[in-house]
């Protein structure tokens, strides 16, 4: 559907380098990093929006990386909506097939259309500055999609809205994305966002594509201590990995030797994510094959969970909830246990 080859722009200040991408036929794909990364930079290009040093961009089998960006059949929805304000929210949804000089009764049927699949009918004689937050999203979608794009690009949709409406914003864009089959490219800043929406991720810092793969791979195995951070894995550490003359291959990391699933000899990063982390009063007897004694360094309350590290040493960032925490009746200074898998340690160069 999409493919981006060797994608290189100079924007004097910041320069997206060497970006190769292939992106299915309606699929969700999400670009994931943090501010300044080159998200929308990449996003804008794909959209013939800034001038291409080297590279390719195809879409369908035909190289687009000379045309016009109003004659890619591309559509682009902007974090801030960019609405007209002296504009009705009827004709800001009408404006791209005004300009495409789109007879009136197809107009009006596509209206209609967009205005059902959004639940905005309601809305058609307001203007910009009447609507929620949550309204103008879907406007500026609706303003996006009537004009029947072969590719959707999203920039940071959810990122001004409060958590109520984000969630609600996030099941109509999902939703939308079954209803219609388009393919979308979603830029966000927020992995907990990516991982809900999308069918793959691709990470970028510093104008550079660090890990392209599903949530789960992202999630579970990023490639580098940038991806792993950047996933809020929390737990990543420097070390050795050795095989034991029993067949076991252990991680080693300042006084401590974790036992490990990985096949690999020789030194590395190590991750372990937060929520493989079990907290006890005691020892537990488990098929788990690490369990190691440590003292409550530091409490993070984030409301209904709550990050507990633990010092066995090193230091382990462990995810519980809050019954759990006033269960055990955690607190700092005391003494825990902690267990997880052989195959909870993530091993990367």
């Amino acid at each position: 559907m999409i493919g981006v080859k060797n994608l290189c722009v100079d924007l004097g200040e910041f320069v997206l380098k060497d970006v190769t991408l292939n992106i299915e036929e309606g699929e969700y794909f999400i670009i994931l990093g943090p501010t300044g990364a080159g998200k929308t930079v990449l996003l804008e290009s794909i959209a013939g929006l800034y001038p291409i040093r080297n590279g390719e961009i195809w879409l369908r089998g035909k190289d687009v990386t000379g045309v016009e960006p109003e004659n890619r059949k591309i559509s682009i929805v902007y974090q801030d909506h960019v609405l007209f304000p002296h504009l009705t929210v009827k004709k800001n949804i009408l404006f791209g097939l005004k300009m495409r000089k789109t007879k009136a009764e197809e107009m009006a049927n596509r209206l209609d259309w967009v205005s059902d699949l959004l639940g905005i009918s309601h809305l058609l004689h307001r203007r910009p500055d009447t609507l929620s937050g949550g309204e103008k999203q879907k406007v500026a979608l609706g303003r996006a999609i009537v004009t029947k794009p072969e590719l959707l690009l999203i920039d940071e949709p959810l990122s001004a809205l409060d958590p109520e409406t984000r969630e609600s914003v996030q099941q109509e864009l999902r939703q939308l994305h079954r209803a219609l089959g388009v393919t979308i490219l979603h830029v966000t800043h927020d992995f907990e966002e990516a991982i809900a929406l999308g069918d793959r991720i691709a990470v970028i810092g510093e104008g550079h594509l660090m890990q392209v793969g599903t949530p789960e791979e992202i999630f579970r195995h990023p490639n580098s201590e940038f991806v792993a951070r950047f996933a809020m894995t929390r737990n990543i550490f420097h070390g050795k990995a050795v095989r034991k003359s029993n067949g076991d291959t252990v991680f080693k990391v300042a006084s401590t030797e974790f036992i490990t699933a990985a096949d690999a000899e020789g030194t590395y990063h190590a991750s372990i994510r937060p929520e493989d982390i079990l907290i006890s009063s005691e020892p537990i007897h488990s098929s788990a094959r690490n369990c190691f004694p440590g003292t409550i360094t530091h409490v993070i309350d984030k409301g209904s969970t709550l990050y507990v590290t633990v010092d066995i040493p090193p230091q382990l960032s462990c995810l519980v909830t809050r019954h759990s925490f006033e269960e055990m009746e955690l607190h700092e200074g005391k003494k825990v246990y902690v267990t997880f898998k052989a195959s909870s340690i993530h091993i990367f160069n």
